[in-house]
């Protein structure tokens, strides 16, 4: 554990020392909320998962979708992650592949932030960029170029985040 004194209210915290970022993932405050409701009627905290590493609440999803693949032998040494992103599960997988030495592949519809694909590529992954007006349908929606990248790149796991059933389980 690692000790800080903050100056200004002379309080000391304690965070704990990880050996690589994903220990990182989940181990965020949760804050007191003072002002939510009467004082004495109840206590309400709110849990800062956008501290996560990659800054989103999508991270713990992310790596634990990951670390079952892995268990499970769906994800094996040199592999490639495939999913299908707006960008917070992107950049949890993102950061979860860069350490863990995966490549990684997304597909994002193109009204996407040019900062959240520059937030992708800066993890290493590959980014394919799909029309957003198209049908669920289509072949060129973001969820079945994902679905079709996966089936043909050898060695992928593809995450299916909307109907992982590891995603309910994170």
């Amino acid at each position: 554990m690692q000790t800080a004194t903050n100056p200004d209210t002379a309080q000391t915290r304690t965070a704990p020392i990880v050996d690589n970022i994903l220990e990182a993932i989940g181990n965020t405050p949760l804050v007191k909320l003072n002002k939510i409701v009467e004082p004495g009627s109840a206590t309400v905290y709110a849990k800062c998962e956008f501290m996560n590493p990659a800054g989103s609440i999508k991270d713990r999803m992310a790596s634990y979708i990951i670390n079952r693949a892995e268990e499970e032998g769906l994800l094996k040494p040199g592999g490639t992650i495939v999913e299908n992103t707006s960008g917070n599960t992107g950049m949890g997988a993102a950061m979860t592949a860069a350490v863990k030495g995966y490549k990684a592949v997304f597909t994002m519809p193109d009204k996407m932030s040019q900062e959240k694909i520059d937030g992708l590529r800066a993890f290493g992954a590959t980014v394919i960029i799909t029309p957003t007006d198209v049908p669920g349908d289509s072949p060129d929606h973001y969820v079945n170029v994902a679905k079709r990248v996966a089936e043909e790149t050898p060695n992928s796991f593809y995450m299916d985040q909307y109907h992982s059933q590891w995603n309910i389980e994170a």
